[in-house]
This record gives C-alpha cells, structure tokens and sequence, in this order.
C-alpha cells in the first residue's frame, strides 16, 4: 500500500488487489456491501493518518478509483472541499464506489451512442435473464462469453446473482439470439424472474456493462 499527500487536506492511497486480500475485503465487497465499505475506508483512514489531523476533522470525504491492480482511494477533508465535490457529483456518489466503477466503465458505451440507441423507436432487441448460484459462476461466464452487441445488467437477489441481457439484434452478424442464449446456458440458468421485477425487488450491482466489469475485475 502507497501513501501519498497531495496537499494538507488530500491524501492519495494505491491499494493492490493483495492488500484488499491482507484486509479480508474482495472487489466483489465494494460492490455490494455499503457498511463494510466505509469501515474499510475509515480503517484504512485511521492507519494512514498518523496525527490524526483528518480523524478530527468535521468532513472527510472519500474517492475511489479503480485500476488494473486494486484501486486509489482519495481521503480529504475540510468543508470546503466537500461542497466542491457536490457541485460536481451527485450527493449518493460521493461515497458509491459502485457508481463510480459503473461511470468509468460506461462511458464508452455513452460514447458508442448505446443510450441513443436503446431510445430509437424502431430498435430491435431481445431480453434474456440468466441465474447463478454463486459468484464464482458469473466470473467463469464473463471471462469465456463476449456479448456481440447488447448490454447486460448484474443484480444480487436473495442470495443469488441474476444477469439480464439485452441483445441488440440489428447489430448482431457472428450469432442469432439463440446461439447466443445457448451458449449463456453452459454457464447459467434461465431464469423465471423477470428484468422489471429485479429491478423492483433486487439490489443492481452492475449497469449497463456487467460482463466487462466482471472480466476487468476478476481475472
């Protein structure tokens, strides 16, 4: 682990993916589990702030980013900053790191024109929902199938994980829906939930780009 002070109110610390294993904390946590990301933060704060001069202070905010070997999580305080911060992100984000790996990684589907796309009156796709009992199931699908042309969702529902697929099938050329979808099935099963349901009832863990958030991730 790295520590670096920006200035007296920011610091920057790099955190491998073997320091996250050292803490008992998986990426798969800071997707989904809210407390145990701001005790890790906050533990990570208390071990990096030797004289205490952030502890004490009224506002500490924090930043993840993500990288190929862990992530850098900046610390900083004073109110200042953090009305700075707000006027750039939304409140949630702020401390959602799961949001900010969906932005990061979303921004090229924005820059494909993918919103565009799903807006269009005449686009045509097909949705599939797939169910797996474990996680280690939907890393095994992730890092062998690549979607053609689609976008795919992940949610966790009653101890579950569910990844819904959008397919877009004007812009599929190698494979039908159905080579798609049977293919899907080496490694998951159909699922009776639906999208709307899940999202109603379920928690999302990844947006728009779940397959290449997993196989980024969790290689």
């Amino acid at each position: 682990m790295e520590i670096e002070h920006i200035n007296e109110d920011t610091i920057r610390v790099k955190i491998e993916n073997t320091d996250l294993e050292e803490r008992g904390i998986t990426f798969l946590d800071l997707l989904g589990n809210q407390k145990q990301i701001e005790n890790f933060f906050y533990s990570i704060l208390e071990e990096v702030d030797i004289d205490e001069e952030f502890q004490e202070s009224d506002a500490v905010t924090f930043q993840v980013m993500p990288n190929n070997n862990g992530l850098e999580l900046f610390i900083s305080k004073g109110a200042q900053y953090r009305e700075d911060m707000e006027d750039d992100l939304e409140d949630d984000s702020i401390m959602d790191p799961v949001k900010m790996l969906n932005e990061s990684l979303s921004q090229n589907k924005k820059e494909d024109g993918v919103e565009e796309y799903m807006n269009a009156q005449d686009t045509k796709t097909m949705e599939a929902v797939f169910v797996f009992h474990n996680f280690e199931q939907m890393i095994m699908m992730a890092q062998e199938y690549y979607l053609e042309s689609g976008l795919s969702n992940l949610y966790k529902f009653k101890d579950q994980y569910y990844l819904h697929i959008v397919f877009f099938i004007e812009e599929m050329t190698l494979k039908t829906t159905d080579e798609e979808i049977a293919h899907a099935l080496e490694f998951g099963e159909r699922s009776r939930i639906s999208a709307d349901v899940l999202d109603e009832y379920a928690d999302k863990i990844m947006d728009t780009n779940a397959l290449e958030l997993v196989r980024h991730y969790f290689k």
